[in-house]
């Protein structure tokens, strides 16, 4: 699991390896160098849409005669981007058996988004044989498809390369230039995420999410004696490892920015505690400063130097804030209430938390330094478990309301709040690295109900389980690899 990181520039043909994965850009775009007129004038036009997610109202790609491809707003209906993914060629024999599978995994990281609509491979007329050879685009016209994704993997020495490339089919042009990914043969999925990334990001104008993971709560066993775990995976819930035993209950795990820790909170010595662990080592130790007391909820700020988390003592729970370097915890909060699920504003000026000094579980917001807390939730229910979104301008929570479970969000001033989901029990969002989508697990109720890991967009139209061996708790959603 150990990882190397490189930087990759959009202004010159770069290589790098990160996390076992090789890049190697014809051209590297990145999204910013496709010429604007090859992106159907969708970049503004996808922004304006994807803002107005909020008010459930999405997108729609349709046709102009003779025109680009624009977006339309409908009154809460939507229709997906239909585009089609043949099987990428196989370019040597070893080749064959990943060349199926990339394309499938391309086309569910697509479709899951809820804005892509994949052409049915048995309605395709064209075959594509070769990934030099010209495209087609009267026979994919034909079939309606909006966008073409075409592809190629070759393999050699336990090692594939993927090419591909995205095509505007009405247009007859290719959106940016191919580009090329490399990796050990285990590495194919990562590669076909890095695909889809590419995909949604040219024509979205926004990052992508699925070349990302997720750390979890793994939970087995009867609900009584539930066994859990950290672990780690995909987000899609493929490759799953895990971090941890289960002799000792965990809870709430959280990723460092970068993805090489994890903070989480542990039962190992009986009482809760803070630990911090080593990604690639997975090896971990009690957060310093941290021991002697009854501490929980961590979090990581923005650039990783500092832990925010809650300290209880007698009846009184507050929130501290400490360099992982070294030097004293800071208090930040002083009543007589439980404050307590902080959480960093991206710029790491803000800390949003949860605390019940009103009578009542509701949202506040405070400086990073502490300081009079301003109240943003207000409406019926109790507000709980808040996270800032990683664009800044929303903050997801959990809402319980007459007897069920939401998870919702709002704007930072508490204004526009909505409610996502609904269920008997829905708790612990995060969000993805690109802020547009949220996961989080619902329990079903009874003596053998069971945890399991949902999302669902900013929207609160697709909500989709994330199929994990057992059963999932407390998920984190890591950053783009």
């Amino acid at each position: 699991m150990s990882k190397s990181a490189a930087t990759i520039r959009a202004s010159r043909p770069a290589s790098g390896f990160v996390g076992g994965v090789s890049h190697r850009y014809a051209k590297s775009d990145e999204g910013r160098n496709v010429p604007q007129g090859k992106r159907f004038g969708m970049k503004q036009l996808m922004a304006l849409c994807l803002a107005l997610l909020a008010a459930v109202a999405l997108p729609a790609a349709t046709q102009a005669q003779g025109g680009p491809l624009r977006i339309e707003i409908t009154e809460g209906t939507i229709e997906p981007m239909a585009y089609a993914v043949p099987d990428f060629v196989a370019e040597t024999p070893g080749a064959s058996q990943y060349a199926q599978q990339l394309a499938r995994v391309v086309a569910d990281d697509l479709t899951g988004t809820g804005l892509f609509r994949e052409i049915p491979r048995e309605a395709h007329i064209s075959r594509v044989t070769s990934f030099e050879a010209p495209v087609q685009f009267t026979d994919w016209r034909t079939v309606n498809a909006l966008v073409l994704l075409t592809g190629s993997v070759a393999e050699q020495g336990g090692r594939i390369t993927v090419k591909f490339r995205v095509w505007d089919v009405f247009a007859g042009t290719e959106l940016g230039q191919g580009m090329q990914f490399a990796a050990t043969a285990d590495g194919w999925r990562r590669l076909a995420h890095k695909v889809a990334d590419q995909v949604y990001m040219r024509l979205t104008g926004e990052s992508g999410y699925f070349d990302s993971r997720v750390v979890f709560v793994s939970e087995s066993g009867p609900k009584d004696k539930r066994a859990k775990r950290l672990a780690i995976m995909d987000y899609d819930g493929a490759n799953v490892q895990y971090l941890t035993d289960s002799r000792s209950i965990v809870l709430a795990p959280r990723f460092s920015p970068n993805g090489d820790r994890v903070l989480y909170t542990s039962y190992q010595t009986g009482e809760p505690r803070v630990h911090i662990l080593n990604v690639g080592s997975v090896q971990s130790q009690i957060l310093p400063n941290a021991s002697g007391v009854m501490s929980f909820a961590p979090r990581f700020s923005p650039d990783g130097s500092k832990v925010v988390y809650s300290v209880t003592t007698g009846s009184n729970t507050d929130i501290y804030l400490m360099d992982i370097a070294g030097g004293a915890p800071r208090q930040l909060t002083f009543t007589p209430s439980i404050d307590t699920a902080p959480s960093f504003s991206p710029d790491g000026s803000r800390i949003v938390f949860e605390s019940d000094r009103s009578g009542a579980q509701q949202l506040y917001i405070m400086p990073v330094g502490g300081g009079e807390p301003t109240r943003i939730s207000f409406g019926q229910g109790r507000y709980g478990t808040p996270v800032w979104s990683p664009r800044g301008d929303l903050i997801a929570f959990t809402k319980q309301l007459s007897g069920r479970f939401h998870i919702g969000v709002m704007r930072t001033d508490g204004s526009e709040e909505r409610l996502l989901t609904a269920s008997p029990l829905d708790e612990g969002p995060t969000w993805a690295p690109n802020g547009r989508v949220i996961m989080f697990s619902r329990e079903t109720l009874g003596a053998q109900g069971t945890s399991s890991l949902y999302s669902v967009d900013v929207a609160g139209r697709k909500l989709t389980r994330v199929r994990t061996p057992d059963g999932g708790s407390d998920p984190a959603w890591g950053p783009l690899q």
